[in-house]
């Protein structure tokens, strides 16, 4: 979702005759667009930051901005911490950049339900695969997620609104979208999100549709039903456990059990067999013991997930679990994430192995020198394999898996 802010900021700005340059020393004008979901990510803000100090020294007329999550979370806060920043802009606020460099200074980081609204300016670069929002913000307050606070309440977008915008991403030859939103079961326009996904189908040169993120208390039989029967809707969901103990769930905020998730996963393969399942894992939660920490081993073991984002747990401000008692230790995290990858590596090798010798459509994405391609199947693995002829991204072809790796996998052209 951060990745998709960026190019629409950059589609306003350049709208407005803003260029990009590659050099900071060149611009007039820099944002920063910010991430607070773990400490270590607004750590990385803060020294990159530092960095621009002496451009601002050698270019008094430089401006510089801070968008995004951390700019909302500390507001005029900011402006005082480092006073070489002259705008704070947060996320819900990024349509209006454009007015807010014109104005010279200042913080932004109100309320903003007019965003949902929005026209798409988003500057992508990527032709073949485009990110659209269908809503924004989070009502699910997950004790240990800033989210809700940074982006606020759910906000979804009129249909009308989302299918004008792929119908353009179609027109300019795109085949393929991902749906963004904290939550997109949640997505209440004037249809449900099944429904939604139905009419995205009908659309022109778009030969895929996925989807982030999936929350398990809210996926049910409709959703499953538009995975398995809408030909264009990929087989693959990214579906967040975050822990296999109920107990820790529970201290989450997560609304479900560890057995309930077990009853998703397998209503999933059992109506749509071979579907690539990926998941997120919180380790070291306040209150975690050893027997917690199996548990979501055994559950990796059992689910056998397709792969996983894995995470120590990191206390953000304003969030449930930051007040807890019972914090892990970072050595105790730093051990238990390593087991968690550990685990992981042997089943996604595993089943990245079990994927040889089958044929597999690919989504052609890119090509580098030596006639070398890559590309994704419909369930979101990677595919590198070369070929004599040219091949233009976009291009929709066959592959016979000859190798499999943990990250990737590569092949042949099937003629």
């Amino acid at each position: 979702m951060n990745v998709h802010d960026s190019e629409r900021m950059l589609g306003t700005l350049r709208k407005e005759g803003h260029v990009p340059v590659n050099d900071p020393g060149e611009a007039d004008l820099i944002i920063f667009n910010t991430c607070s979901i773990r400490q270590k990510a607004e750590q990385k803000f803060y020294s990159a930051l530092g960095r621009t100090k002496h451009l601002k020294k050698r270019n008094p007329s430089l401006k510089i901005a801070v968008a995004g999550c951390i700019a909302q979370q500390e507001g005029e806060g900011m402006m005082k911490r480092v006073p070489y920043v002259d705008f704070v802009i947060g996320p819900q606020n990024i349509d209006r950049v454009s007015d807010t460099v014109m104005q010279g200074f200042g913080i932004f980081t109100d309320e903003n339900p007019d965003l949902a609204l929005a026209d798409d300016t988003a500057e992508r670069d990527n032709a073949v695969r485009g990110w659209v929002n269908i809503m924004y913000g989070c009502n699910n307050f997950c004790s240990y997620c800033v989210v809700p606070y940074t982006r606020g309440r759910e906000k979804s977008r009129p249909v009308a609104n989302i299918i004008n915008e792929i119908s353009e991403l179609s027109a300019k030859g795109y085949r393929e979208v991902t749906l963004l939103g904290q939550n997109v079961n949640s997505y209440s326009g004037e249809v449900s999100f099944p429904d939604l996904l139905n009419r995205i189908s009908a659309i022109g040169r778009i030969e895929r549709i996925r989807f982030v993120t999936s929350h398990p208390k809210d996926l049910g039989e409709k959703l499953v039903s538009a995975i398995k029967n809408v030909g264009k809707v990929c087989e693959h969901i990214h579906l967040p456990m975050q822990s296999g103990s109920t107990k820790i769930l529970n201290l989450m905020n997560r609304k479900y059990t560890i057995d309930s998730y077990m009853d998703k996963i397998r209503m999933l393969r059992h109506e749509i067999p071979g579907i690539a399942i990926t998941s997120d894992i919180i380790v070291g939660f306040p209150g975690e013991t050893e027997d917690d920490h199996q548990a979501t081993l055994s559950a990796i073991k059992e689910i056998e997930f397709d792969g996983i984002f894995a995470f120590k747990y990191s206390p953000r401000p304003m969030t449930g679990a930051a007040g807890m008692q019972g914090h892990i230790g970072e050595d105790v995290k730093s051990k238990r994430l390593a087991q968690v990858f550990e685990l992981q590596d042997v089943i996604t090798l595993k089943k990245n192995k079990a994927l040889e010798g089958r044929e597999m459509e690919v989504l052609v994405e890119d090509a580098d020198e030596g006639n070398k391609y890559s590309g994704r199947t419909r369930t979101n693995k990677i595919v590198n394999f070369s070929s004599e002829r040219d091949i233009s991204p976009g291009a929709i072809i066959t592959i016979r898996i000859e190798k499999s790796f943990r990250h990737s996998l590569s092949g042949i052209i099937v003629e």
